[in-house]
């Protein structure tokens, strides 16, 4: 396995999930928007991190990982509101996959920008 694939894998298995539970909810109205939001964010993460695998500098990677990073935020957020707002169902697990996908981005960035 090369060098990234980890955190590549994670957001892809991320993105699925939040497909999953987008299509499980079935939601109307506003939850309905924020699920659109979510799953724009949540699958973002893992196509900046496919764009940062082929990235053609140091800067262009830093910068699509820090996109991921930001997108990974942005999905721990909605998922946070979705069920705040009692729009779904406890789901801890992908609250915390947000969470370590933040967490490492948030590491990856700091090494590439600081090495």
């Amino acid at each position: 396995m090369r060098s990234g694939d980890d955190i590549r894998d994670r957001a892809f298995r991320f993105a699925c999930d939040v497909v999953e539970l987008n299509d499980s909810l079935g939601l109307r109205g506003a939850a309905r928007d924020l699920t659109r939001q979510l799953l724009r964010a949540g699958t973002s993460v893992g196509a900046n991190l496919e764009e940062a695998d082929a990235a053609q500098s140091r800067p262009d990677f830093i910068s699509k990982c820090t996109i991921a990073l930001k997108e990974a935020r942005e999905s721990h957020y909605w998922l946070r509101l979705l069920r705040a707002s009692g729009k779904m169902p406890e789901h801890d697990r992908l609250l915390s996959d947000a969470n370590e996908l933040v967490a490492i981005l948030t590491a990856i960035v700091r090494k590439a920008t600081n090495p």
